[in-house]
C-alpha cells in the first residue's frame, strides 16, 4: 500500500501558531523563521483538502458503483457509507478549518508584508542617514581642519597649516570627492596658501621691523665687547713682550679670544629671535616662491640700510650710527651663515660697500668745518671699534682704514695749529732765566721730560740739589707740548694696522714745521726783540739744547717705531735751531759792537802827533775791562764765548783800521800809526791775560799793512812774489788809502824833506793802485 499522507488536524495547527512570538522582546530580530514549517503545514493542509476535494469527486462517480458494490456488499458499504460520512464531516469541518485559518494566515502574512516593507524601508532610510552621517562628519572633519588651520595661522604655526592642506589636498579618494562641497573646498585652497603666504611675510615684516629697532642694541653690546676684548690683549701684551707687535684679530690673539667668546645675538641682555625669517624661508621654499622672498628681503633691508645715515650726518651722534651700522651686518652675517642659499655674498658685500661709502663721504662733510682735533680722536675711536668688530665677521674694512689716513692728515694739520699756537706763546712768554730743580722730585720730573744727551743727563743727575739747570722754562714746555703732541698724534693711529710708512712721514715732517717754523722761528722773532745780554745767552742754551733734543728725539721716536713696524723718524729741525743759534750769536756780538761803538766814540787820538806816545788810550782799560766781564759772564759755552771775544775783536780791528783807511781822517801821519799800534800791542797783552792769545790774530791785517808803511817797504809790497809770499791779506786799496793820508799830511808841512816824503808817498800810493785797476775799496 501507499504510505498515508500525514494527516494535518486543526488542533495541531492552532497549537503551533499558539507557540508562535513574531516580535520577541528579548530579540533584536524579527522571529519569522518559525512562520516557515506553519506556512509548509497549512499549505499541505490544503493540498490535502484539493486531494479530498478530488476524492469527493471520484466518491460521487463511484456512488452508483459504490451502491452496486454495496448491494454486493451491503454491510462493508453501510460501514464504509458510515466511515466515509465521518470522514465527510471531518473534511467539512476541516475545509472550515482551513478556510478560516488562511484568513488567519493571509491577515497576518499581510500584516507581516507590511512590516517586512516598512522594516526594509526603514532599513534603506537608516543606511541613508548612515551614508548622510558619514558624509557630514566627513565634511565636519575637512571643515575643522581648515578651521583649524586659520588657528595655526594665528598661532604662528605656518608649517603646521600648510601641511594641512596638503593632507587635504592628497586625501584618498571617497564619497566626499564627488561632491559640490568638496570640489569648492579644493578650489579654496589655493587662496588659504595664500593666507598662509601673506601671514607669515607679515611675521617676517614684523621681525624686520623688531631687528632694525634692535639693531643699535646688538651693535652697542658688539662694540661693548670688542673693547673689552682689546683691553684684555693690550693687558696682556704689557705683560708678555714676545706679543708686543700683535694686534686684536691676530692668530695668537684669536686662540686665547675662542675661550671666552661672546654671543652678542644671544645673551643675559638681549636675545635675537631668526625664527620667522626661517620660517618665513621654509614656508616660501614649500610654495616653490623663494626667489620672491629673496627679493623682497634684499629691498626692505636695503631700504632699511638707506635710512640708517641721514643726510646730513650729526658728528654728535656719529657712535650710534657706528653702533646700528654694526648690529645691521652682524645680523645679516648671521643671516648669510645660517639660511643657506638663501643670502648673497655679493649681494651682501655690496650692501656694505654702498653703506661704508656713504659713512665716509657724511663724515667727510661733517669734519669739513671742523677745529676741534679731538673731535677727529673721537671719531677715529669710534672707527677703530667699529673696524675691529666688523673685521672679526670677515668684512673688508680696507677702505675705512683708507679713510682713517684721509682724516689723519687734517686731524694732524689741525692738531699741528693747535700746537704750533702754544708753542709760539710758550716762547713769548718765556722769562729767559734758568729753570731751578729745589728737590730730587723736581729734577727727575723735569729730566724725565726734556731730551739730552746721555752724558749730559747722567752729569745732571749727579750734581748737588738744588739744582740751576741749564735751560730755562720754555725749552721744558716746550719738550712737554712734543711729548703730549707725539701721544697724541699716536693716539689717533693706534689700532690703525697700516700705512706705518705713511705715518711716520706724516709725523717728521709735522714736527719739523713745528720745532722749525713755531719754535726756532719763535725764538727768533723773540731773539730780534732781546737786548739783554744774559737773556741772549740763555736763548743761545736753549737753541742748543734745542738742537741736542732733534737728534735724541729722532732716535728715540726710531726705537719706538721700529718695536711696533714703524719706519725711520728723520727730524731735520736742528738744522733750523742751528741757524736762529748763529743769529743769536751774531745778536750777543751786534750787541757787544753796539756797546764798543759807544766807547770808540770816547776816542780822541791826535792824527798828527809830534811823537810816539808811551801808553795805551785811555778808554781802552775801560773797553777791555768791560768786554771781558760781560762776554766771561755769560752762561754758554766756552766756545760760543770765544766766538763773542772773536767778534768783539774783529769789530775793535775793523774800527782801528778804519780809522787808518776810513773816509773820517783825512791825514795823518806815521807817529798816529805807531800810536795805533801800541793800542793794538796793549789789547794783545790784556787777551794774553785772560788766556786768550789767539785773538791776537785779529789785528794781522792791521799789523801787516802799517808795517809796510812804517817799514817803508812798499817796493817789496810792488814785487808780485814777494807781495805773495809775506802780504797776502793786506787789501791794497786800503794800503793805497793810508800811502794817501800820509802823503796829504806830508805835502801839507812846509819843510822840503816832508814835501819831498809826501811826494814819495802819493807816487807808491798810485803804484799800489795800478795793481788791481777797476776794483773797489
Amino acid at each position: 500500500m501507499p504510505p498515508r499522507r500525514t494527516q494535518f488536524k486543526e488542533e495541531t495547527i492552532d497549537q503551533q501558531l499558539q507557540q508562535i512570538h513574531l516580535l520577541d522582546p528579548s530579540s533584536s530580530s524579527e522571529n519569522l523563521e518559525q512562520l516557515g514549517p506553519i506556512i509548509k503545514q497549512i499549505h499541505a493542509s490544503r493540498q490535502q483538502e484539493a486531494y479530498l476535494r478530488t476524492l469527493q469527486g471520484l466518491i460521487d462517480s463511484k456512488d452508483a458503483e459504490i451502491e452496486q458494490i454495496c448491494g454486493d456488499n451491503y454491510q462493508d458499504f453501510i460501514q464504509s457509507v458510515s466511515t466515509l460520512f465521518d470522514v465527510k464531516s471531518y473534511t467539512t469541518n476541516l475545509r472550515e478549518k482551513i478556510t478560516t485559518l488562511d484568513g488567519s494566515v493571509a491577515q497576518v502574512g499581510k500584516g507581516l508584508v507590511e512590516k517586512k516593507r516598512t522594516l526594509l524601508q526603514s532599513k534603506k532610510t537608516s543606511a541613508n542617514l548612515d551614508e548622510a552621517i558619514d558624509t557630514m562628519q566627513s565634511c565636519l572633519r575637512v571643515l575643522d581642519v581648515l578651521n583649524r588651520i586659520g588657528d595655526m595661522v594665528r598661532e604662528g604655526k605656518y608649517w603646521s597649516a600648510l601641511r594641512s592642506l596638503e593632507d587635504i589636498q592628497s586625501m584618498p579618494p571617497t564619497s566626499l570627492s564627488q561632491t559640490p562641497f568638496f570640489q569648492h573646498l579644493l578650489s579654496s585652497l589655493p587662496s588659504v596658501r595664500g593666507q598662509i603666504k601673506d601671514a607669515v611675510t607679515a611675521s617676517m615684516k614684523q621681525w624686520l621691523l623688531e631687528i632694525r629697532n634692535i639693531s643699535a642694541q646688538v651693535g652697542k653690546l658688539a662694540l661693548e665687547a670688542m673693547e673689552a676684548r682689546t683691553r684684555r690683549w693690550r693687558a696682556r701684551k704689557d705683560k708678555d713682550p714676545m706679543l708686543r707687535l700683535t694686534r686684536v684679530g691676530s692668530a695668537v690673539e684669536m686662540v686665547t679670544y675662542e675661550k671666552t667668546e661672546y654671543n652678542v645675538l644671544d645673551n643675559d641682555k638681549l636675545t635675537v629671535d631668526f625664527q620667522p625669517l626661517y620660517q618665513c624661508i621654509h614656508i616660501y621654499t614649500a610654495l616653490d616662491s623663494l626667489d620672491e622672498l629673496r627679493r623682497s628681503y634684499q629691498a626692505d633691508r636695503k631700504a632699511q640700510s638707506d635710512l640708517i645715515i641721514p643726510s646730513p650726518l650729526p658728528l654728535s651722534s656719529f657712535l650710534s650710527f657706528t653702533q646700528e651700522i654694526t648690529g645691521y651686518f652682524i645680523i645679516e652675517n648671521h643671516v648669510l651663515n645660517t639660511t643657506g642659499s638663501f643670502r648673497s655674498q655679493a649681494d651682501l658685500e655690496d650692501l656694505w660697500d654702498a653703506l661704508v661709502a656713504r659713512l665716509s663721504a657724511g663724515l667727510q662733510w661733517a669734519l669739513k668745518s671742523e677745529v676741534d682735533p679731538n673731535e677727529f680722536l673721537k671719531v677715529k675711536e669710534c672707527l677703530i671699534g667699529f673696524i675691529m668688530t666688523l673685521e672679526s665677521y670677515l668684512y673688508t674694512t680696507s677702505s675705512l682704514h683708507s679713510f682713517i689716513l684721509i682724516i689723519f692728515e687734517k686731524y694732524a694739520m689741525l692738531l699741528e695749529k693747535q700746537f704750533s699756537g702754544r708753542f709760539d706763546e710758550i716762547v713769548l712768554q718765556d722769562d729767559h732765566l734758568a729753570m731751578v730743580a729745589q728737590n730730587e722730585s723736581d729734577r727727575d720730573s723735569v729730566l724725565s721730560v726734556v731730551w739730552l744727551d746721555p752724558a749730559e743727563l747722567a752729569e745732571l743727575k749727579k750734581q748737588p740739589l738744588p739744582l740751576n739747570l741749564p735751560w730755562s722754562q720754555s725749552f721744558y714746555l716746550c719738550c712737554q707740548d712734543i711729548r703730549t703732541f707725539i701721544q697724541k698724534f699716536y693716539q689717533f693711529v693706534e689700532g690703525v694696522s697700516q700705512h706705518h710708512r705713511n705715518i711716520d712721514d706724516l709725523l717728521s715732517k709735522s714736527l719739523d714745521i713745528l720745532l722749525s717754523n713755531h719754535v726756532s722761528e719763535s725764538i727768533g722773532k723773540r731773539l730780534a726783540g732781546t737786548s739783554t745780554l744774559s737773556q741772549i745767552a740763555q736763548i743761545v742754551t736753549n737753541l742748543e739744547h734745542f738742537q741736542i733734543s732733534c737728534a735724541e728725539l729722532a732716535s728715540s721716536l726710531t726705537r719706538l717705531r721700529s718695536t711696533q713696524r714703524g719706519g725711520t723718524i728723520s727730524i731735520t729741525a736742528s738744522t733750523s735751531f742751528s741757524t736762529t743759534l748763529s743769529r743769536a750769536l751774531q745778536r750777543i756780538t751786534g750787541l757787544i759792537t753796539k756797546k764798543l761803538d759807544d766807547f770808540f766814540g770816547l776816542a780822541e787820538y791826535d792824527w798828527t802827533p809830534q811823537g810816539k806816545e808811551e801808553m795805551p788810550s785811555m778808554y781802552l782799560y775801560e773797553l777791555v775791562n768791560w768786554l771781558t766781564t760781560v762776554v766771561d759772564s755769560l752762561a754758554i759755552k766756552d766756545a760760543y764765548k770765544d766766538e763773542a771775544y772773536r767778534g768783539a775783536v774783529s769789530y775793535i780791528a775793523d774800527c782801528l783800521m778804519d780809522f787808518l783807511t776810513g773816509r773820517d781822517i783825512p791825514a795823518m801821519n806815521e807817529f798816529a800809526i805807531a800810536n795805533i799800534l801800541v793800542d793794538v800791542d796793549f789789547l794783545d797783552d790784556e787777551f794774553r791775560r785772560i788766556n786768550r792769545p789767539h785773538l791776537a790774530s785779529m789785528f794781522n791785517e792791521l799789523r801787516a799793512t802799517t808795517s809796510v808803511v812804517l817799514s817803508d817797504s812798499v817796493p817789496q809790497y810792488l814785487n808780485a812774489q814777494i807781495r805773495q809770499q809775506s802780504y797776502g791779506m793786506i787789501k791794497h786799496k786800503r794800503l793805497q788809502v793810508l800811502l794817501d793820508k800820509l802823503a796829504k799830511y806830508a805835502s801839507s808841512c812846509r819843510d822840503a824833506s816832508s814835501r819831498e816824503k809826501g811826494d814819495r808817498r802819493r807816487r807808491e800810493a798810485e803804484s799800489v793802485g795800478r795793481l788791481f785797476p777797476g776794483e773797489g775799496r
